[in-house]
């Protein structure tokens, strides 16, 4: 089935409409490969700023990994302060290892389909 709609602007061109139809038809300019490389550079830089905040973010978790030890000691340390049924009430609103986990996968998921949804 055809429309029957009729376009007017399709029908009546001016020259300012001509002359842009000319123009816009006439063969691309060469540019030598300027705009390849211009676009590979781009797109370098884009992928240098995906990956320097998660290789910044590894770098940073290494360094504090030890006075993040000495922490954990000290705190265990100081358990024995704490009543026990504190502890085990504490215990028991901790989540799972495998809800940390799938917490952490989804988060990933997440992170990565909004990159893909911003190119």
């Amino acid at each position: 089935m055809t429309s029957k709609i009729i376009i007017m602007a399709e029908r009546i061109k001016d020259a300012e409409d001509r002359l842009l139809e000319s123009m816009f038809a006439s063969p691309p300019l060469a540019d030598d490969g300027f705009s390849v490389r211009v676009v590979r550079k781009v797109n370098r830089r884009l992928w240098l700023r995906r990956l320097t905040l998660p290789a910044a973010a590894v770098i940073g978790g290494a360094i504090a990994i030890k006075p993040l030890s000495g922490l954990v000691a000290l705190l265990s340390s100081l358990s024995s302060l704490v009543p026990l049924d504190a502890i085990n009430m504490a215990s028991n609103s901790i989540p799972q290892f495998q809800t940390i986990v799938l917490g952490a996968i989804l988060l990933a998921v997440c992170l990565v389909g909004t990159r893909f949804l911003e190119d």
